[in-house]
Parts: C-alpha cells; sequence; structure tokens
C-alpha cells in the first residue's frame, strides 16, 4: 500500500499541535549511511500492512494499535498534553536515567499524529513526528517492556531520522504507559548513543517508575475531576443561592403586598366607620346639642308659670294637689339645673369624640400636609381613654407627656396616628402584664410620650412602657409580619408590621424598638420634618 493511500484512510488522525521544537532530520542527512559504508541498509517498515494496522502523521508512516480510539480518548481525559514541566514527572525520568545508566529519559505521550515529551532528561525537544518514534512501537506491544539494543541492527528503525542523525539514537528501552482503562498512551523510555543491555532488575525498575507515571496521572484526572464536581457544585450552590436570593425577595414583597392591602383595608374600614359616625352621629348629635338651650328655656318658662300660680292660687283644686305631691315639684327645680349640665356635657363629649374620630383618619384633609403632631398625639391618647382606664389587673395608666419644641411636620398623618395608636394599644398590652421587677413594688404602670427634634431636618417621637420588657428574640421579631406572641384570635401580628411600613417605606423613616427583660420597652420613631415625595421634586 502507498504512503498517500495510508493516509487517506486515517483523516480523523490528523491534527494540529502546538509548535513546539521538534527533532527533525534535514533532507541532505536521508541517504546519510557514512556510520558504516559497508553496511547494507535493514529492511523498512513492511508497508504492505492492512490499512488497519498502520497510519500516516505528515512525516510517515507508523504502526497503529487496534484501540487507536480508544486510546486517545483515554489521553484526552488526562488533560495533560502541552502542559508545563512538573517536578513530579522529571524526578521520574531522573531516576529512570540514573537507574539504567543512560543520558537520556523521557515520558513520552503519542496523539494522532506526534509524540509529545510531558517530561525529559538530556534531550532538548519537546516533541517528534509520530512516525519517527519509536514508542509508536512500544503501545502496539501494551505488555512488554520493548528493548532496541541497536537501532543500525534492527529493520524498523535503521534509517529512522532519529538514529542517523541527532540525537544518533543506538539504544532504546521503553516502558509502556498503560492506563486503568487498558489502553496504551506512551512509555517512560531511556535512551543511548551506544548500543547496549539492561539487567532483569533495570528493566523491572523501569516497569516500575512507569507505573509510578500512570500513577501520577490518575490522581491527576481524579483532581480534575474533584475540581469539575466542586465547580459544577459551586455553580449549583450559586445557582441555589440566586433562587433563595429572588425567592426571599419574592417573600418579601408579597409580605409588603400583604401589609399593603391589609392596611389599605384598614384605612377602607375606618374611613366607612368614621363616615357613618359623622352621618349616624354628628348630625343627630348637633341637633340634639342645638335644641337643648331651646328645652332649657321652654322648662325653665315652664317652670316659673308653675312657681306664679303657686303664688297666686295657693289653694289650688284636689286634682292638681294630687299631681304636685306625685312630681315632687320642688325636687324637678332643683335637679333642672343639673340636668340640663350633664346632657350639655354628654351632647359635647359625643362631638368631641367625632371630631378626634375625624382628626384621627384626617378624612376631611389632604393626604399630605404640614401637621402638629403633638395636637395629633393628644387626640389619639384621648381616644385610648377607655383602654388606659383602671381594670381588674391594674391600676389606670398614667401617661406622661414629654413634649418637645417641634416644628410642623410635612407627613401622611392619618396613617401616623394609626402608627401612635398600635404603639399605645402595644404598650396598654404591655402593662397589663404587670410593671416591670426592676421598678419599685408599688410604681404606677406609666406610659412616657416623649418628643424632640434630633437634627435639623427630623423629629423623634418615643413611646415607652415600664412594662416587663421582651427578650432579644422577641424584640428582633417585632415587626415581622404575620409574628405575634397573642393567643389565637387575638391578634395577626400585623400593627407593627404596618407601622414600620408606614414610618419606614412611606416615610423614609426609622421605627426601632428598645427593650430588656423587666425594664419595659420603648419604640422610637424618627420621621423627616419634609414628605420624602417632596423632597425628590424639589
Amino acid at each position: 500500500m502507498s504512503e498517500n493511500s495510508a493516509f487517506a484512510s486515517y483523516p480523523d488522525l490528523i491534527h494540529t499541535t502546538p509548535k513546539q521544537p521538534t527533532l527533525k532530520l534535514n533532507s541532505s542527512d536521508h541517504a546519510d549511511h557514512n556510520l558504516n559504508p559497508d553496511r547494507v541498509p535493514p529492511p523498512e517498515l513492511d508497508m504492505d500492512l492492512p490499512a488497519s494496522d498502520v497510519a500516516h502523521d505528515g512525516h510517515g508512516l507508523f504502526p497503529l494499535p487496534t484501540d487507536e480510539e480508544e486510546r486517545l480518548q483515554d489521553l484526552l481525559d488526562y488533560q495533560i498534553l502541552d502542559t508545563v514541566p512538573e517536578r513530579q514527572y522529571d524526578d521520574l525520568t531522573k531516576i529512570a536515567a540514573q537507574i539504567c545508566g543512560t543520558p537520556i529519559s523521557l515520558i513520552s505521550l503519542l496523539d494522532g499524529e506526534r509524540q509529545w515529551f510531558k517530561s525529559r532528561h538530556g534531550i532538548d525537544a519537546t516533541q517528534t513526528p509520530r512516525s519517527q518514534a519509536f514508542c509508536a512501537h512500544a503501545i502496539c506491544q501494551p505488555d512488554e517492556v520493548l528493548i532496541v539494543e541497536d537501532a543500525l541492527e534492527d529493520g524498523r528503525f535503521a534509517n529512522n531520522p532519529l538514529v542517523l542523525n541527532e540525537p544518533k539514537i543506538r539504544f532504546y528501552a521503553g516502558t509502556p504507559l498503560v492506563t486503568t482503562n487498558g489502553h496504551a498512551i506512551g512509555t517512560l523510555c531511556v535512551i543511548d548513543k551506544t548500543p547496549r543491555q539492561l539487567t532483569t532488575q533495570q528493566m523491572e525498575a523501569l516497569d516500575a517508575l512507569g507505573r509510578q507515571v500512570i500513577a501520577q496521572l490518575e490522581l491527576r484526572r481524579k483532581a480534575l475531576q474533584l475540581e469539575a464536581e466542586v465547580k459544577r457544585r459551586q455553580e449549583i450552590a450559586q445557582v441555589a443561592t440566586e433562587k433563595s436570593k429572588k425567592l426571599a425577595q419574592a417573600l418579601e414583597n408579597l409580605q409588603k403586598a400583604q401589609i399593603t392591602l391589609v392596611h389599605a383595608e384598614k384605612m377602607s374600614a375606618l374611613g366607612r366607620l368614621v363616615a357613618g359616625v359623622a352621618h349616624e352621629i354628628n348630625n343627630p348629635i348637633n341637633f340634639i346639642h342645638g335644641n337643648l338651650h331651646h328645652c332649657q328655656t321652654y322648662l325653665e318658662e315652664l317652670l316659673n308659670l308653675v312657681s306664679l300660680y303657686k303664688k297666686h292660687y295657693p289653694n289650688p283644686h284636689e286634682d292638681i294637689t294630687t299631681v304636685l305631691a306625685e312630681l315632687d315639684l320642688e325636687y324637678i327645680t332643683e335637679d333642672f339645673s343639673p340636668l340640663f349640665s350633664s346632657m350639655f356635657v354628654g351632647a359635647n363629649r359625643i362631638k368631641t369624640v367625632v371630631n378626634l374620630l375625624r382628626m384621627f383618619s384626617r378624612l376631611d384633609e389632604s393626604t399630605i400636609k404640614f401637621t402638629d403632631l403633638h395636637e395629633n398625639l393628644d387626640a389619639t391618647i384621648s381616644l385610648m381613654g377607655v383602654h388606659l382606664a383602671g381594670n381588674g389587673k391594674r391600676p389606670s395608666i398614667q401617661v406622661v407627656r414629654d413634649y418637645g419644641n417641634l416644628p410642623l411636620v410635612d407627613c401622611a398623618i392619618g396613617q401616623l396616628n394609626q402608627c401612635f395608636m398600635q404603639v399605645l394599644l402595644n404598650a396598654i398590652e404591655a402593662l397589663d402584664q404587670g410593671v416591670g421587677d426592676s421598678y419599685p413594688p408599688d410604681t404606677l404602670p406609666t406610659i412616657t410620650v416623649r418628643t424632640e427634634t434630633v437634627e435639623p431636618d427630623r423629629v423623634r417621637i418615643a413611646i415607652s412602657d415600664n412594662g416587663l420588657g421582651m427578650s432579644d428574640e422577641l424584640r428582633r421579631q417585632a415587626f415581622d409580619p404575620f409574628y405575634t406572641t397573642k393567643s389565637v384570635g387575638k391578634g395577626i401580628g400585623m400593627g407593627l408590621a404596618i407601622s414600620h411600613q408606614i414610618i419606614v417605606n412611606l416615610h423614609g423613616g426609622m421605627l426601632s424598638c428598645l427593650s430588656e427583660p423587666g425594664k419595659g420597652t420603648a419604640f422610637i420613631m424618627e420621621i423627616y420634618r419634609s414628605f420624602p415625595a417632596r423632597e425628590s421634586e424639589s
């Protein structure tokens, strides 16, 4: 078979390799047999072998192992080709050269068309064409150490450029590097420029060192596999982390949406309630309050008339005397004035409550406006009067107003009032459990409302109690949506979460909780004097 036909039979074995120093034969050296001019050159490699037994690398033919495809795949799996020198391989070639007493030792790996030296001792070249490689023959007998005692006397190598020219190979011994899958991917070989032989011990040592080369390659493969697995797990972990972040963000958005919906519904319900109060109570009480004065005037006139009758008709008819005795006119006359006074007080109280509710919800005012916070705090505290009163568990709660000099604040006052009410309710519920044990036994339950300007553009409202306080764990969860320490049916844990949204998200402020077991709890609200939306507009 011609060389061209053999080349055409194995196109998959021909591939481009990196340019590296290669042992080459000058064209003028092909006929250089001056080492022994009278010697008849031995026969060359039999070119009549079947196509499955030979291949072409662009320089010449070389024998092809029957497991070539699997062998190449094993070699590629190590990812070793064209890597930098490594000491663990260089140590093995030095030891091989010393044991065998040769000047040259190589770890040679064969890919499709070249032999590449992972480690080299005593030679500078890094690769040769595969057709010139002694190792190409050695890998075809993976169970034996290939020994060439004199290359000039061996028909396979007598005309090899590496024999006829530098490095002038005469002796070669190579142990195949057989993978755990049983495929020879190269050799650990020793080379000399003079004919020689190896002892049995040297051959066994060379074979043992070859197994160490494979052990290093297997370590490399396992390290690569481990690195790939670590990378894969890191990528999975990264994906999981990103998904976790997205889920956490989605959950946070959902919770915010839930808070917004609940808050909107509460505001809507409050609006309907106040509208109903305004319609059902405010108008009738205004009518009553307005007519009480006339009613008092009429009754005063009638009582005056009865008094005149008694004066001018001291002896009334028997029927009139009976009725007067039953009416107890003197008591009516005495009780008349206090009665109407109490009715006026009651009507005024109802009007005050209605006005407080209207102020609390601010349904009759624009959403954002400059507001006196003290006025609204007082209104909210007044609305909480029934809750502040004493009960069977505790005496009445004192409210201490420690107000600073606050400017008008641009805010959504209706929603801030809800925050004030929610924090006050929390303080009242805490005091229902008792006063903290760090206070004297006779200490009265107390809520302190303190206001101050903390910076030219910010104000602070602090509402504190002298109750039992709470642990750090409870304090950290105080603003979590749906978190509550109350029993089922007593609360859903949204009040402080909504307050946090109003203060932090709507007003761009800060809402924090300070507490210590036995020393009470304080909720601190800070907001800017100017509403954030107006700041961004300016």
